[in-house]
């Protein structure tokens, strides 16, 4: 749930990249990270021990616009994908605004992808969140990989609610700032029908 500063005049939102291990939910943070001009942007933390990838990082976007007059201040996580980090990515997932799911375009990791849906699902239902009343961006990462599973059928099998979706190369850094940008707006236009700082 956003965060409302009435003294500074900004709410911070929380966006949380979801995901399979491996899938490069790391790599977008940190090209993002890299590309964030230094005077607006924090500083990289890890959130747990150095075997869970676990970041954050938050930042004034240039152009994104303000919620209610208030200027905005997006903060950025990551959950660690493996399968012994769950109450790590529930947690995680608390005060969620928006989600970015990264799946890996791999063929074998299919399964990983429809696991890890299925995970964040119902880490959202504990705290009695349905999946679609949020805003939720699809990444279709590892494009470049040979015989990488077309997007198409990556948006059949996962995206059954055709929310929006990006193909990606975070490695190479392509895909990267247009998937957080249509994360950033949806977002946004979801606060701006919700929040009234004013009230």
């Amino acid at each position: 749930m956003a965060v409302i500063n009435k003294f500074t005049q900004e709410i911070s939102v929380k966006i949380v990249y979801y995901g399979p291990g491996l899938s490069g939910k790391t790599t977008n943070l940190k090209v993002i990270h890299s590309r964030v001009p230094k005077e607006l942007k924090s500083e990289m933390v890890s959130l747990n021990s150095h075997t869970n990838r676990t970041l954050f990082f938050d930042f004034f976007p240039l152009d994104i616009g303000a919620i209610k007059g208030y200027k905005t201040r997006l903060q950025l996580y990551t959950v660690p994908g493996q399968v012994d980090y769950g109450a790590t990515r529930r947690l995680v997932l608390r005060g969620v605004d928006g989600i970015v799911f990264v799946a890996d375009s791999q063929d074998d990791m299919q399964e990983e992808n429809i696991d890890s849906l299925q995970d964040m699902t119902e880490n959202l239902y504990s705290y009695g969140i349905d999946l679609f009343s949020l805003p939720l961006i699809f990444q279709y990462n590892k494009r470049d990989i040979k015989n990488s599973v077309p997007i198409k059928i990556l948006n059949d099998t996962l995206n059954k609610k055709n929310r929006p979706y990006a193909g990606a190369v975070a490695s190479q850094g392509k895909g990267v700032i247009g998937t957080l940008k249509l994360a950033a707006r949806e977002v946004m236009e979801d606060l701006n029908k919700k929040y009234s700082p004013y009230e």
